[in-house]
Order: C-alpha cells, then structure tokens, then sequence
C-alpha cells in the first residue's frame, strides 16, 4: 500500500469547461495538500497534455462544447500503452455514470461537487494508480532479470508475488484472502494430474494472482453491500480481462501462466462462465485447476 505522501504526489489534471468548477476542484486538492495539481478548460488539449505528462489521474467532466468527456475518452485510450485509463468522470447525469466507467473510466464524481466525495475518490484512485505503476515497474525489472538470467529471479518474483496478492487483498477483505492456499492446492492438484514439475512450479507461483484484477474495480462496485444490478456485474467481470492485461504481454512463464489463469478461471466446463463463454478442454488446464481450487477453498 502506498504511504500518503506518495499520494499526495500523484499528478492530477483538471477538465472542466467551466473556471468556477475548476478553480473549486483545485482548492479541494490543493488544500488536502496534492501538490501536483493542473488544469484546462478546453477537453481538445487533453490528449496532448497527457501524452507529454503521463498524469496520474484525470478529473474529467463529461458536458464539455467542441468535445465531451466521452470522445476524450476514445481519445485517451489511443495513447495509453497499457490500457489502463487513470479517469475520474464528472457528472450529474445517472445514466451516464455506467457509460462512462464501460467506455473505460475507472470511478466517477457526482454534481454537485462535495468535498469529502471527492477527497475519497481522488485517494482511492491515485492509491489504484500507484499501485499499477509500481507492478508495470516491476513486470519490466523482471524482464530485464530473465534476459540476464540473474540469480536472484526467483527471489525477487516471489516478492513481486507477494506484493501483488497483498494488492488483491488490501482492496477488499473477500479478494485474494484465499491467494496463499490456492498455490498449495493447485500445486497438489497439478502434481496428481501428472503434470511435469516445470507445470507445478508455474502454477505454484502464478495462481496467487487469479484475482489482481479486482484492483481495476470501482470501489462502489467490488465494495459494495448486497447484490450487484446487471450493468454493475458486467463491471464487475471484467476484472478477469483486467487481471491478464496486468500481467500480459510478458517473456515470464510465470506471468504468462498469471494472465492464462486470471482471464480464465471463471470460465465452466459446460460454457456457463464467463468472459468469453469457453467450454471444455478450449479452457486451459491451469485455469481449471485453479476454478476448481478456489471453489474448494470456498
């Protein structure tokens, strides 16, 4: 978990097309004590702005003349190289706060604007973002360690490991509790299979982070009390495609095993699961060990 002051640091932009609306947003923050904090009043500079500074999070108002809050997120989506947008909306519309977080914004604010709301929400996302870069910053010291074939890999996966799943569980009580046994029983399982030890090893290691992508959920939904409506639980599944972009696109076995296993687990034999509906032996073996792991952890 990152320490207050490494918050505070976060860069935030401010979008909003009217000045009394930014200039309040930049109080709040400013005040709070963020000391990073910019701003426009015009949505066609965002994309600039943020391609030359990477930012942190944007506070990004939806009713914006010449290009609202939607089109700048189409927009965003083209620059940010690992898919994860840092986007705070802004609105006073109901119906548009579904849309907004399916166009890929990660939480939204609502109008009017009320201070202690936008404090929590503001921590809470830089918290996520934060978090996100430090594993992106990892998954990149790893790769340069397996080029060189450094000694210590193994010790320093082990903590990335562990790092990540303490990630999970931080978020929320009910993800990634059960990470640490999952390993010791997909482990056993594997082995009973008859699966080669280069197989146990991976799975041992990579099944911790089945449910990292439960990191990329609004606080709103994953936290929420009580049963999900449609559109929330559509949300909600998409933390498997969020878990393998995390851990995607990487030389690591055991990362490439992570990103199997997080897009997969979900899915059933009979094609009921979910993201993509598969069946049978279409879902890969580790995946199904580690479903029917956890539904025994359960």
């Amino acid at each position: 978990m990152k320490n207050l002051p490494d918050i505070l640091l976060g860069s935030i932009l401010v979008v909003d097309d009217l000045r009394v609306n930014v200039e309040l947003l930049e109080r709040m923050l400013e005040s709070a004590g963020y000391t990073s904090v910019a701003s426009t009043m015009n949505p066609l500079e965002v994309c600039e702005l943020h391609r030359k500074n990477r930012y942190d999070l944007i506070l990004l108002d939806l009713q914006m003349p010449g290009m609202d809050g939607f089109q700048v997120l189409e927009k965003l989506k083209e620059i940010e190289p690992d898919s994860y947008l840092p986007v705070l909306v802004i609105t006073a519309q109901p119906e548009h706060k579904v849309r907004a977080l399916k166009a890929g914004a990660k939480d939204f604010i609502g109008k009017p604007i009320e201070r202690a709301e936008v404090l929590a929400r503001v921590h809470n996302m830089l918290e996520v973002r934060l978090l996100h870069k430090a594993l992106h910053h990892y998954n990149e010291l790893l790769e340069l360690r397996i080029q060189a074939r450094t000694a210590d890999l193994q010790e320093s996966y082990l903590e990335m490991v562990s790092t990540m799943t303490r990630t999970a569980e931080h978020r929320n009580d009910d993800t990634g509790g059960s990470a640490r046994p999952i390993s010791y029983y997909s482990r056993e399982l594997a082995r009973l299979l008859g699966q080669d030890e280069e197989f146990i090893d991976r799975i041992f290691f990579a099944s911790p982070m089945h449910d990292i992508g439960k990191v990329g959920i609004p606080d709103h939904i994953l936290l929420k009390p009580g049963g999900l409506t449609p559109d929330e639980w559509e949300i909600m599944k998409r933390y498997t495609s969020m878990g393998s972009k995390v851990l995607g696109n990487s030389k690591s076995p055991y990362l490439r095993m992570g990103a199997e296993i997080a897009l997969n687990h979900h899915e059933q034999w009979d094609g009921g699961g979910y993201p993509n509906g598969k069946r049978g032996e279409a879902i890969p073996l580790a995946a199904r060990i580690v479903n029917v792991c956890s539904t025994y952890d359960a």
